[in-house]
């Protein structure tokens, strides 16, 4: 199962990756997700809610020190790899189960405050889903079959 959970952070590292690019691309330039008029990565990208900490209506694009958000997905995605890996599942699910609620945070500003999506958010979104799954029954199992075995057995 941590071949599993690190393959699919490796995948999430990919589409951060590529939602980091259109974060870094002239935004007068239309991304290659640019879709329909609901799905542009570039609006969602260029948005004031692209950084932490969100930039103010009156400061520039390129003012203050801000951290784009897909960055900060990788970091999150290469330390669940590495949780995952290391066998400490309870960390690797706290760690999927932040970057989880993170998403949701951030689908709900996508869908009700920008109003547009952007593909490789939603990709993410799926990803740690799956992640925040596979790492919660792993934790589930591995807890059952340890009280089920005898104090001679551990």
């Amino acid at each position: 199962m941590k071949y599993l959970v690190a393959l699919l952070a490796v995948a999430g590292i990919v589409v951060s990756a590529m939602a980091l690019r259109v974060h870094y691309m002239d935004p007068s330039q239309a991304p290659p997700c640019a879709v329909t008029e609901k799905f542009d990565c570039g609006a969602v990208n260029h948005s004031r809610f692209a950084v932490f900490p969100p930039r103010t209506f009156d400061e520039p694009a390129t003012g203050g020190h801000h951290i784009p958000i897909a960055t900060i997905g990788i970091v999150g995605y290469v330390m669940i790899a590495a949780l995952a890996l290391a066998g400490w599942w309870w960390l690797a699910f706290q760690a999927s189960l932040v970057g989880f609620m993170c998403a949701c945070f951030l689908s709900y500003l996508e869908a009700f405050i920008l109003e547009k999506w952007c593909i490789y958010c939603l990709w993410s979104q799926c990803i740690i889903t799956v992640i925040l799954l596979a790492t919660g029954i792993t934790l589930l199992l591995r807890t059952m079959r340890t009280r089920h075995l005898t104090p001679m057995e551990r």
